[in-house]
């Protein structure tokens, strides 16, 4: 079975995870909020904000270190938290206070995921088309497995994590073992993902139908490749027979 897509007849789908299937951000700025708020008292929502766009986007080389194998995960979020709490004055000890931090963060973030509304409607969607479809992440397997369960899609069964076939994105093992998993091939297959180099880029340079799901409307006038606001617009019309 085929379905016809905004980009062609496709076979198979495979998505990113974070920030494209579960809305991280608001989980971790929002965990972050309440982990910090005794540390940073009278911050006002401004400061907030800077604050969760230190962590999110301004020290990702913590976790690219991570990824590489040279920082653990916590290590790498416990530097993350360092460096937005260091941006204003405050230092966290080692020891304890540092373990006690990054143990109510991990709690209070997983408690926050939560899938974004645009993705149970493009599932049944594909459900209904017969199109099987998975995820590939730039994390573990395992951990992914308790975030995608966690924010009610444990109905995705095809998981590629990083320690699934030892690298991360981009390159081109890691979305080609998902495809291989659907059972598909590359070129009838949709990689979506919210990060346009690593999701967007990568896939395609890898022979998927890479997608950059930009939610926010950004402008990049170099990018010249697919792009869609939101999910469910991924797919236009009813399944067609193969």
């Amino acid at each position: 079975m085929a379905i016809s897509s905004t980009f062609g007849t496709i076979r198979g789908v495979l998505f990113d995870i974070d920030d494209t299937l579960v809305d991280l951000e608001y989980a971790m700025t929002t965990a972050l909020r309440d982990v910090s708020e005794h540390l940073l008292p009278g911050l006002d929502q401004a400061g907030w904000v800077k604050f969760g766009r230190i962590f999110t986007h301004e020290t990702t080389h913590f976790y690219d270190r991570y990824l590489a194998g040279e920082l653990t995960f916590n290590e790498q979020r416990l530097l993350r938290g360092r460096a937005a709490l260091g941006h204003f004055g405050v230092e966290l000890e080692e020891g304890e206070e540092s373990q006690a931090w990054v143990t109510e963060y991990h709690q209070r973030q997983t408690a926050y995921v939560r899938a974004f509304d645009d993705v149970e409607g493009v599932l049944d969607a594909l459900d209904a088309a017969g199109i099987p479809y998975g995820a590939v992440s730039n994390n573990v397997h395992d951990y992914q497995r308790a975030k995608l369960d966690g924010a009610g899609l444990s109905r995705i069964k095809v998981l590629v994590g990083t320690d699934t076939v030892g690298v991360p994105k981009p390159d081109p093992a890691i979305y080609l073992e998902g495809v291989r998993l659907l059972g598909t091939g590359p070129g009838e297959t949709l990689y979506v993902g919210d990060n346009r180099l690593l999701d967007a880029d990568g896939a395609t340079a890898a022979g998927l139908i890479g997608v950059w799901l930009n939610r926010t409307g950004e402008v990049v006038e170099t990018f010249t490749g697919r792009q869609v606001d939101s999910l469910s617009r991924l797919l236009v019309t009813a399944p067609t027979p193969a």
